[in-house]
């Protein structure tokens, strides 16, 4: 039997490996940290601040996004969005996911792929 314990391990790293097209997605559009945390966690993808607001200065400094301060009327936020680079990205990681998730349907139907 497998333990709680693995299985939490082994899921913690099938999200690490989508984290980052998780974000992109939500991206498209600009965005403020804890706005996107909170459409990813409502969509079923929560996601630590300790793990998001490092993602997003490191896809930032890679040029996948930019960002920019905003008042608003409010408190400063610093919202981020795909730079064009960064659209780009997002299209082909998608384009990767999506093959990726169709070749593991057939691994797990028990098929071979074509």
């Amino acid at each position: 039997m497998v333990t709680e314990g693995v299985y939490d391990k082994l899921e913690l790293e099938l999200r690490r490996g989508v984290v980052v097209l998780a974000a992109l997605s939500q991206l498209r559009t600009a965005r403020y940290g804890y706005e996107l945390r909170q459409s990813l966690t409502e969509s079923g993808m929560p996601i630590e601040e300790g793990t998001l607001y490092p993602l997003l200065r490191r896809l930032e400094s890679q040029g996948v996004l930019t960002s920019e301060w905003r008042t608003d009327g409010g408190p400063p936020r610093r919202y981020y969005v795909l730079s064009a680079d960064g659209l780009e990205l997002y299209r082909q990681l998608t384009a990767s996911w999506r093959g990726l998730n169709h070749t593991m349907d057939l691994l797990l139907k028990g098929g071979e792929h074509p």
